[in-house]
């Protein structure tokens, strides 16, 4: 069974997972912008790795595009966030990027990336900075819990991520 990871990552946390997956799958990896869309027939399992923004999945127009080359594959989605994996989260997350129909023919899977601030683009940082703002200017006894770690990690990166993490996506492929 051939089978690739393609990833798009901003600030690495995607990256990381996608090389700790394609080696345990001893899979081809490749950044997106590096693939050729033409290729995803010569390989029967297509595993794609985002990050979120704005629970958007960024890069997974790539494997949306090309669900027609795809039909007798196995396909794999996997996003990255700071967010711990909730259902909400992940339904919310899963429901925004695809329709009932592409969510039958995609797995999903959420793996806790990490944040940041530091490594974002310009624009970004400007989105997140507005985001800070706006958290600010909320009581402090209003703020959950996700909402004071976002704050705390504006000074200092945190990183979630753990290979364990990506042991069921592993399994669902090798099943």
């Amino acid at each position: 069974m051939k089978t690739v990871v393609v990833y798009k990552s901003k600030t690495g946390f995607t990256k990381k997972y996608a090389e700790w997956i394609a080696k345990d799958l001893s899979a081809d990896l490749f950044e997106a912008s590096k693939f050729k869309a033409d290729s995803l027939v010569n390989y029967d399992t297509v595993i794609f790795g985002g990050s979120l923004h704005a629970a958007g999945i960024i890069g997974v127009k790539l494997i949306k595009k090309n669900l027609d080359k795809l039909k007798d594959k196995k396909v794999v989605v996997f996003s990255t966030g700071a967010s711990p994996a909730r259902m909400e989260v992940l339904n919310e997350v899963k429901n925004r990027n695809f329709t009932e129909g592409e969510q039958n023919i995609i797995k999903f899977f959420y793996l806790r990336g990490g944040f940041d601030y530091s490594k974002l683009k310009s624009v970004d940082k400007v989105l997140m900075t507005m985001m800070k703002w706006k958290l600010k200017r909320k009581k402090k006894e209003t703020l959950t819990a996700d909402e004071r770690g976002m704050l705390a990690s504006y000074n200092r990166p945190v990183d979630f991520t753990r290979k364990k993490y990506t042991e069921q996506l592993i399994s669902y492929v090798n099943s």
